[in-house]
């Protein structure tokens, strides 16, 4: 049986958490944007202005801080001109990346900005470098920032009076692939080109996230911190993030294993998979740290997640799965990972929100039905860190070791709210066997906490329809607290929480 002693070290907060770490991203792929968190004004699903009302209200609960949109690989064929203005005068185009269907741009600049007011949460736009042009991208971030002139006075005809002031702007996405196919130093000059011309407005300064590297593409990350960091005659950086993309991709991109059924080894191959963005995290930031030792630029992770087959009898294009306990236990894994290395990760986007890779709720097709995910639960469960100062956690865990790979059995992170709160959240990565914790908070005197877990009795239960809290967050029984300790039990697989109040 797994054991692990975890100190939690109250007495020396660490750097805030940044709450945009649990951001989101929501694409025009498959059943993400249309007939997911847009139904439109004249459906029977409730909705506001066509946005449906349970999602919003679900992204709300769990304080969804930004919202990257229109892609992905569809916003390198985006032009933002096509979704403004009537709807029924919008072109309609095809989505050559995801399905090839018909995308009648009934979602543009208004609509998607309206989502993110009615969630409360920041836009992050992703622009068009692929196929766009500076002055294309320029021309977008006046209609949306500036206040007076000749394009706002074109958004106060569409609509909108006040400048939406949307201050996180992607230049580019995946531009060593579907973005361009372009090599590192070709893309280090179109980034400081098109930087360049995304200009600041009065009280609307811009958060410019670089294209970065695909997983372990560490040369990238080295030309874009040594030629797109900044101008050669500027001495202020020109990128204040630059991303990074990796995903959990159990099998091959070819043949990608199911969400289920799995059996143990699958089990293993996601969670050491997963546990791969630790060593990423740490590898590009090395690189960064030589650069900028100040961490000016934030490494912003703004695609993760578990990748999966399709569930059978659904489009290809739309990249539709189901969830387990095991994508808790992975994002989970993910969460920690930022965290504990938050002082360089500040901002990143879980692969997408809805019907899409691990999204946090799916939803009935055609219809009006709503289910929440496993992976939703937990992004409930860590919002107590957003924001709050991070805590060292010593561990003595044992690392599980599969196919080459080690992942740690208990993986844990902690943080001291405002109020004086502290919060751990755990997962145990065994689908075996419980693990047995002994968890120390020295120098504070404690009470029994609020904890909860996020647990199946069969690891491979899924939310549905019909069941849609199989796999919820319950009260974790068994936590006996014993002075400045606490000895708790988690089940195989499983996520948990524990919040000491002040």
């Amino acid at each position: 049986m797994p054991q692990a002693r975890l100190t939690v070290h109250t007495d020396a907060p660490g750097p805030a958490i940044d709450p945009h770490i649990f951001g989101h991203f929501s694409e025009h792929l498959g059943r993400c944007i249309y007939d997911g968190l847009w139904v439109g004004e004249q459906s029977p699903v409730p909705n506001t202005r066509g946005w449906r009302n349970d999602l919003v209200a679900a992204l709300k609960q769990i304080r969804v801080p930004n919202l990257r949109w229109p892609g992905g690989c569809f916003a390198d064929d985006y032009h933002w001109r096509e979704g403004i203005g009537p709807r029924a005068k919008r072109p309609r185009r095809i989505n050559a990346h995801w399905g090839g269907v018909v995308d009648d741009n009934a979602v543009g600049t208004h609509e998607f900005l309206d989502l993110c007011e009615q969630i409360g949460c920041e836009p992050y736009i992703a622009g068009n470098v692929g196929s766009g042009s500076p002055r294309e991208l320029r021309e977008w971030v006046e209609y949306c920032n500036a206040a007076s002139g000749t394009l706002a006075d074109e958004r106060v005809a569409n609509g909108r009076r006040d400048p939406w002031k949307v201050r996180l702007w992607g230049i580019g996405n995946e531009t060593w692939g579907c973005g361009g196919n372009m090599t590192a130093e070709y893309y280090a000059g179109q980034f400081r080109q098109f930087a360049t011309y995304t200009r600041d407005f009065p009280n609307a300064p811009l958060y410019r996230v670089a294209s970065g590297a695909a997983n372990d593409d560490y040369k990238w990350t080295e030309v874009m911190m040594t030629l797109g960091y900044r101008g050669p005659l500027n001495p202020a950086p020109l990128m204040q993030g630059l991303s990074l993309h990796y995903y959990t991709v159990p099998g091959s991109w070819e043949q990608k294993h199911a969400a289920s059924p799995f059996d143990r080894d699958g089990w293993r191959a996601v969670m050491s998979l997963g546990w791969k963005m630790d060593e990423l995290v740490r590898e590009h930031s090395a690189v960064m740290d030589r650069h900028d030792p100040k961490r000016a630029t934030a490494l912003v992770v703004d695609e993760w997640g578990s990748w999966y087959a399709v569930e059978p009898g659904t489009n290809p294009g739309f990249l539709h799965q189901q969830q387990t306990v095991r994508d808790a236990v992975l994002a989970a894994l993910h969460l920690n990972i930022f965290i504990n290395h938050c002082e360089r990760v500040r901002i990143a986007n879980l692969a997408q929100t809805v019907n899409v890779l691990q999204a946090v709720a799916l939803t009935e097709e055609g219809g009006g039905r709503m289910v929440l995910t496993p992976t939703w639960h937990v992004f409930a469960l860590y919002a107590a860190h957003q924001g709050a100062k991070r805590l060292r956690v010593e561990s003595n865990a044992a690392n599980i070791k599969h196919d080459g790979r080690e992942y740690p059995a208990v993986s844990a992170t902690a943080s001291l709210a405002a109020d004086g709160a502290v919060t751990v959240t755990l997962c145990n990565t065994d689908s075996e066997h419980s693990a047995d914790v002994e968890l120390s908070l020295p120098g504070r005197a404690i009470t029994a906490p609020t904890a909860q877990v996020i647990a199946a009795k069969t690891l491979t239960t899924c939310n549905t329809f019909d069941q849609p809290r199989a796999v919820t967050a319950q009260p974790l029984a068994g936590v006996v607290t014993k002075g400045a300790a606490v000895q708790l039990s988690l089940p195989p697989g499983s996520v948990a929480a524990l919040r000491f109040a002040s």
